[in-house]
C-alpha cells in the first residue's frame, strides 16, 4: 500500500510539471538509432513546398556505418549512404532563380557534398597539399624493395613526431596495421603516389551580399591545416582565405561577405579568433582557460561553453561580460530563436540529463530527459515554428514543441539572485566618460605615451628655437648669471672723421630700476672699430612690471653736459623683460648703433641688423 501510495504521488507530481511545462511532448523514440552532434542537425524546406524536414549527419553506432537521414515527423523519409564521417551540415540558397529551394551542404573527410531536392548536385574537394619530402623518399624506397615494412614503419614514426609537415593519410593508416598486414600493405600501395588531403573540421554559411532571411549565402569552411575557406555559392571556388594559429572546431559569423562581416573561430589551442573582412590573420584571440565544448552568438555576445563546466559571455574585442557555472559537464550548444517575441537564447545540454535555457547569465527554462543529450535543434519543423529537437547518448530521439502561449521569464527554472541583481545601473554622464577614457587608456596606452613623448620632444624644441631667436634679436634678454652688466656697443660709421666727446645717459623711470652708472662719456670713436660699453641694471619691483629704458646720446646728453657735438645725432632704447628680480642686477644685451644719423628711436632687432638708412 505504501508503494502504491508512493508511485500515485510521483505520477500526480510528474502529471502537475507536465501542465506547468511550456513545452508539449510530440515525440519519444529511445530506439531511433541515430548518434550525431549539434552541427550535424539542420532543418529546412528542401523541397519548397513549406514542409520542413529534419537533416541528419548520422555518425553510425560506434562510428561505422555514416548516413545522411531526413525525417520527415517521426519518420525516416530518405536514407543514403555516406564516404567518411561527417563533420558538419548546412542548408543555403545558391541562386535567386525560382523555385527558391535551398541546397544541402554536407561536410565529409576532405570534401563537401551539394544535394538539390535530396539528389546529388556537386562535389567540392579541398585542395592538395604537398606531401612530406621525407616520406616520399621512404615510399620511394619501399617500392624498390630498398628496406622492409618494420624499417619503413620505425621512419615513419620518427617522420611524425619530428617533422612539422604531418603525414599522409597512407602513413597514417600503415602505423596502425599488425606486423602481420604490413607487408601486404607496402605492397598494394607502394606503387601509389602519396597524397596528403586535409579534411574540414566545421562549416557554417555567411550571407553574400544581402541579410535577408532568403539571401544568397556562401559556405564558410574549417580545415584540419588551420585555415578558414570562404566558398562562392554558385561556382564553388574559393573567393577568400584566412590563416589561423591553430585548428578550428566552431565557427560563428554575421554580417555579409561583400559588405563587412565578422568571423569568430573557437580552435583546439584553447582560442578563440576573430576575423574581420580582408583580415588574412586574427585581429582579436579571446584565451580561454578550458577546451571550448561549444560557440553561439547571441545579438552581439559569443557565448562559450568551456570543459570547466561553465559559460561565458564575450564581446567581440574579447571583453568577459559574465561567467555562469553549470551543475554538470556541457555536451553540446545551439541557439534558441523565437522571432515573434524577439528572444534571443542560449540552450546547453548537460551530461545529468538536463537542458539549460540562458538569455545572458539569466536561466530562463530547465528542460529534462531520460537520457544525456548529444544533440540540439531549435526551429521550424513540419508546420510548428517553435520545436525542439533532441538525441540522447544511446541513440534516442526526442521533439518536443513550445505552447504558443509559453513566456520565458528570468529566473523561472530554479531559484537564485534576485533579477533587480542583473539590472544595469544607470551611470552618471562623468563617470560614464571616466570609465570610457580609463578603458581607452588601457587598451592604447603605449600608443599615448609615444603620442605624448613626442609633443613632449616637440615643445621643448620649439621653446629653445624661440629662446634662441630671442637672444639673437636681443627682443627679450635674460642674463646668465647674477652680475653681468647691461651692454652696449658704439661703432663710428664715419670713413675717415674719428668721434670725440661723445656723452651717453639713461633714461628709466627710478620707481622700477636702478642704474649705478647712468651717466657716463665715450672715448675717441675710431671710424670702423667696436667699442663695448657696459653698465648695470637692477630691478626694484616685486610686481614683474617692466618699463623701457632709454639709452641717450647726442643732444640730449650734451644738453645735460653742457657739450654738443652737432654732428652725432641719435639714440636707441629696448624694453626690458619683466623676468628682473629685485635686488639682483640682471644682464641685457642692448645693441644699439650710435651713428652721425638723425636722432630717431630705433628698435633692437633694426639695430641687430645695422645702421639704419
Amino acid at each position: 500500500m505504501a508503494a502504491a501510495s508512493s508511485s500515485d504521488s510521483d505520477s500526480g507530481r510528474a502529471e502537475s510539471s507536465e501542465a506547468s511545462s511550456k513545452w508539449l511532448d510530440a515525440h519519444y523514440d529511445p530506439m531511433a538509432n541515430i548518434h550525431t552532434f549539434s552541427a550535424c542537425l539542420q532543418l529546412a524546406d528542401l523541397h519548397g513546398d513549406g514542409e520542413y524536414k529534419l537533416v541528419v549527419g548520422d555518425l553510425g553506432p560506434g562510428g561505422q556505418q555514416p548516413r545522411l537521414k531526413v525525417l520527415k515527423g517521426p519518420a525516416v523519409l530518405s536514407e543514403s549512404p555516406l564516404p567518411a564521417l561527417p563533420a558538419a551540415a548546412a542548408t543555403f540558397l545558391m541562386e535567386q532563380h525560382e523555385p527558391r529551394t535551398p541546397a544541402l551542404a554536407l561536410a565529409s573527410g576532405p570534401c563537401v557534398y551539394v544535394y538539390k531536392n535530396l539528389r546529388p548536385y556537386f562535389k567540392f574537394s579541398l585542395p592538395q597539399l604537398p606531401p612530406n619530402p621525407l616520406e616520399q623518399d621512404l615510399w620511394n624506397q619501399a617500392k624498390e624493395d630498398r628496406i622492409d615494412p618494420l624499417t619503413l614503419k620505425e621512419m615513419l614514426e620518427g617522420i611524425r613526431e619530428k617533422a612539422e609537415v604531418p603525414l599522409s593519410v597512407q602513413s597514417l593508416r600503415f602505423l596502425q596495421l599488425e606486423l602481420s598486414e604490413m607487408e601486404a600493405f607496402v605492397n598494394q600501395h607502394k606503387s601509389k603516389s602519396i597524397r596528403r588531403q586535409t579534411v574540414i573540421t566545421t562549416m557554417t554559411t555567411l550571407k553574400k551580399n544581402l541579410a535577408d532571411e532568403d539571401a544568397v549565402s556562401c559556405l564558410v569552411l574549417g580545415t584540419e591545416n588551420k585555415e578558414l575557406l570562404v566558398l562562392d555559392p554558385e561556382a564553388f571556388t574559393v573567393l577568400a582565405k584566412m590563416s589561423l594559429p591553430s585548428v578550428p572546431v566552431f565557427l560563428e559569423v554575421s554580417g555579409q561577405f561583400d559588405v563587412e562581416f565578422r568571423l569568430a573561430a573557437a580552435c583546439r589551442n584553447g582560442n578563440i579568433y576573430m576575423l574581420r573582412r580582408d583580415s588574412k590573420r586574427p585581429k582579436y584571440c579571446i584565451e580561454l582557460s578550458a577546451q571550448p565544448v561549444g560557440l553561439v552568438r547571441v545579438h552581439k555576445v559569443l557565448v562559450v561553453g568551456s570543459n570547466q563546466d561553465s559559460l561565458h559571455g564575450f564581446t567581440h574585442k574579447g571583453k568577459r561580460l559574465w561567467t555562469v557555472q553549470m551543475p554538470a559537464a556541457i555536451l553540446t550548444m545551439n541557439l534558441l530563436e523565437q522571432r515573434s517575441r524577439g528572444l534571443q537564447a542560449v540552450m546547453a545540454g548537460l551530461a545529468n540529463g538536463e537542458v539549460r535555457i540562458y538569455r545572458d547569465k539569466a536561466l530562463l527554462s530547465i528542460v529534462r530527459t531520460p537520457d544525456a543529450v548529444t544533440s540540439l535543434c531549435f526551429g521550424r519543423y513540419g508546420r510548428e515554428d517553435h520545436t525542439l529537437i533532441m538525441t540522447t547518448r544511446g541513440g534516442g530521439l526526442i521533439i518536443k514543441i513550445l505552447k504558443r502561449t509559453a513566456v520565458f521569464v528570468e529566473g523561472g527554472g530554479e531559484a537564485g539572485p534576485p533579477p533587480a541583481q542583473a539590472m544595469k545601473l544607470n551611470m552618471p554622464r562623468k563617470t560614464r566618460l571616466y570609465v570610457d577614457q580609463t578603458l581607452r587608456e588601457r587598451e592604447a596606452g603605449t600608443v599615448m605615451h609615444r603620442t605624448f613623448q613626442a609633443d613632449l620632444y616637440l615643445l621643448r624644441l620649439r621653446a629653445a628655437r624661440a629662446y634662441a631667436q630671442a637672444l639673437e634679436s636681443s627682443l627679450s634678454p635674460v642674463s646668465a648669471t647674477a652680475r653681468e652688466p647691461l651692454k652696449l656697443h658704439a661703432v663710428n660709421t664715419s670713413t675717415a672723421r674719428p668721434i670725440l666727446g661723445l656723452l651717453v645717459c639713461f633714461l628709466y623711470n627710478e620707481g622700477l630700476y636702478a642704474l649705478p652708472r647712468a651717466f657716463f662719456q665715450v672715448p675717441l670713436l675710431v671710424p670702423g672699430l667696436n667699442y663695448p660699453l657696459e653698465t648695470f641694471v637692477e630691478s626694484l619691483s616685486d610686481k614683474g612690471i617692466s618699463d623701457i629704458i632709454k639709452a641717450c646720446h647726442s643732444a640730449a646728453a650734451a644738453e645735460l653736459a653742457g657739450a654738443l657735438p652737432e654732428t652725432i645725432r641719435g639714440s636707441s632704447w629696448v624694453r626690458l623683460s619683466p623676468l628682473l628680480l629685485p635686488g639682483v642686477p640682471e644682464a641685457w644685451l642692448l645693441p644699439a648703433q650710435l651713428a652721425d644719423k638723425t636722432h630717431a628711436l630705433i628698435s633692437p632687432r633694426e639695430l641687430s641688423r645695422g645702421p639704419r638708412e
